[in-house]
């Protein structure tokens, strides 16, 4: 697998699995926390309609 950060390989039994270092873990912590990354909401079925 690869550092989602850095694309670094990583072994499963890595101490920060699934990242390569610390540094790429808090650098994806900090993207998360700036709303760099974001789940979509479901739509629901009234908003379809509107569509």
């Amino acid at each position: 697998m690869k550092c989602p950060i850095c694309k670094k390989e990583v072994q499963p039994g890595d101490p920060e699995f699934p990242f390569c270092s610390e540094r790429c873990r808090i650098i994806d912590l900090g993207n998360w926390a700036s709303e760099k990354y974001v789940i979509p909401e479901p739509v629901r079925p009234e908003e379809e309609k509107e569509d």
